[in-house]
């Protein structure tokens, strides 16, 4: 009945595994809904995360370096030998970021509109008219969608689909994959696809944003009905329509957004919504179906009867009890209290209002690149290629970075090392054609050494330090930097005690504000001291009163005692 899968390829790019930074500045902003794109001047630095992504940020270079890698290698080494991209099915986070994508493909594939199509409730063309031609024709090779055919659509032709939203439920997404398992023979797949010899025999997945790897969980599918619009689903439910899937679905879309909303915007929904958060409302709506949740109202509804209620509940029959007149009257009660936010006027207005203005900023600094493009394989044998290509990029430049130079040599007393050092070693790393991440090198090691490495929390710069000297073999332990250099503060402290004398308070105060700029800097400078947050509590002339004479001594002693 079913084909299984036949391999993983994995495109990660550096924006999609690390996020970016958009210094203070003028950028170009667009409306989620509209289009509209002005000018806007940040108030701040943005660091974003991989997650915010497409919502919050749209970064076109990241969509195009996928679409490009996939292109290059899905008629080389995903499907070789043939002449026609396989029907494809790519999965986009939202609909904004479905048109992103379709219209790079076209870019990218050099292909006209017939030659990839969007298949969602907000498209254009009749969905179930691309569907139908999905497929039975030869176009369109390629289909995009958000939910629409993520689930209960049989498109038997489809061999490879495309990952760029990650997706939790792991019902959803075994679903997802069930859009890609259906098995078809030589003629019916050459009718699609006239380059194909043999019947469909699998599928391949690329996942272009950890989707195989991120944990999933039975939470249930809140969205029943996705092709209902929300505003739609809220008239429904002002009539009278009380059914569960509406009230749901209606749930999901509140979910969606309050993610998507300022702090401002969230307040100024609460306060005309009476002191109720979007998120409640939304929350309010799913306890009202929570069997749980019903049977503790009835109880704190008739406390005093308590006992009897408790005695009712344990008489019941389980299967029995959804149908008692109380437990139905509770969940009706429930029900109204949760969605009596919504018959304000002002607050629908207002979240109308707020879907359609809502901004996203497009990011034209990170310009993003592909650090990695190849098969899933096993575990082990994954990581063990990843420490082969770690220690013959540390053969390789060990004499033409200087920051490995010093490192490799252990020469840390001739020579500090600096975060531009460091910074020009990582991209060494990141770069063809090691194309390797700290964090790569770091989950790599955890499986080969699972004992020797500590739990990875986040991923720092100066963490490649860490990594090379475990790989050098001068650390037993492969610890995070920062870790690393607070043990032998520890250390450095216990000695320079017994030699000094007790540091007094505000000392120790200084001497802790040097070790975190080391931890982060990878070393420190007297000049540093002017900076922040040195410069708050005297800056250098202070620490000259604090120290006296010994004031350089102790710095380039930490230099070397923190690191080495």
């Amino acid at each position: 009945v079913n084909v299984g899968r036949q391999g993983t390829y994995i495109i990660d790019t550096k924006v999609s595994k690390r996020g970016g930074i958009i210094l203070r500045q003028s950028v170009e902003v667009r409306e989620r809904l509209s289009k509209r794109k002005r000018w806007k001047q940040l108030d701040e630095d943005i660091n974003y995360m991989p997650s915010q992504l497409d919502k919050d940020i749209v970064n076109f270079s990241q969509i195009r370096n996928v679409i490009r890698e996939f292109k290059n290698k899905v008629l080389t080494e995903m499907f070789p030998g043939r002449k026609e991209v396989p029907k494809t099915l790519i999965f986009a986070k939202t609909d904004s970021h479905a048109n992103d994508i379709i219209e790079i493909v076209r870019e990218e594939f050099g292909e006209g509109n017939e030659f990839c199509k969007k298949i969602t409730y907000g498209s254009s063309e009749n969905p179930k008219t691309v569907l139908n031609s999905f497929r039975n024709d030869y176009y369109p090779r390629i289909a995009v969608t958000v939910d629409m055919i993520a689930t209960g659509t049989d498109v038997k032709p489809i061999e490879c689909l495309v990952f760029m939203r990650d997706v939790r439920s792991k019902n959803y997404y075994e679903q997802m994959l069930g859009r890609a398992t259906r098995t078809l023979d030589c003629e019916g797949l050459r009718k699609v696809s006239p380059s194909a010899t043999e019947r469909k025999l699998g599928y391949v997945i690329v996942d272009a944003v950890g989707v195989t790897l991120s944990k999933k969980t039975n939470s249930r599918q809140l969205e029943s009905k996705p092709t209902i619009q929300t505003k739609k689903l809220v008239n429904a439910v002002l009539l009278g329509d009380r059914e569960e899937g509406t009230l749901t679905s209606l749930a999901n879309r509140l979910i969606k957004m309050d993610k998507t909303f300022t702090e401002e915007e969230k307040n100024k929904a609460m306060q005309i919504a009476k002191g109720v958060a979007i998120i409640d409302i939304a929350r309010n709506i799913l306890d009202a179906f929570d069997e749980d949740k019903i049977e503790e109202y009835i109880a704190n509804l008739h406390h005093e009867d308590a006992r009897e209620d408790e005695k009712y509940f344990c008489d019941q029959d389980e299967e029995n009890l959804e149908n008692t007149e109380l437990y139905k009257s509770a969940r009706e009660e429930l029900i109204e209290k949760a969605i009596e936010p919504i018959f304000n006027p002002e607050l629908r207005k207002y979240i109308e209002e707020l879907k359609n203005m809502h901004e996203q900023i497009i990011d034209t600094v990170n310009r993003d690149e592909v650090i990695f493009s190849d098969w899933d394989v096993n575990k082990k044998e994954k990581a063990e290629r990843v420490i082969q290509s770690f220690r013959k990029f540390i053969e390789e430049n060990k004499n033409n970075i200087d920051a490995l130079n010093i490192i490799y040599n252990s020469q840390y007393k001739n020579r500090p090392i600096t975060y531009q050092m460091i910074n020009e070693l990582y991209e060494k790393l990141l770069s063809g054609p090691y194309h390797l991440s700290n964090n790569e090198v770091w989950n790599a090691y955890s499986v080969l050494q699972k004992d020797k490495v500590s739990t990875r929390l986040e991923d720092k710069l100066a963490d490649i330090v860490a990594l090379i000297k475990f790989e050098l073999g001068q650390e037993e332990k492969l610890d995070p930097f920062a870790t690393e250099v607070k043990r032998k503060f520890k250390n450095w402290i216990f000695k320079k005690n017994q030699g000094w004398g007790e540091f007094t308070e505000e000392q120790m105060k200084w001497l802790r504000m040097i070790r975190d700029h080391i931890a982060t800097s990878m070393s420190i400078r007297k000049e540093d001291l002017e900076l922040t947050p040195f410069n708050n509590e005297g800056g250098l002339g202070r620490y000259y009163e604090l120290f006296g004479e010994a004031y350089e001594v102790l710095l380039m002693e930490m230099n070397y005692e923190l690191i080495a």
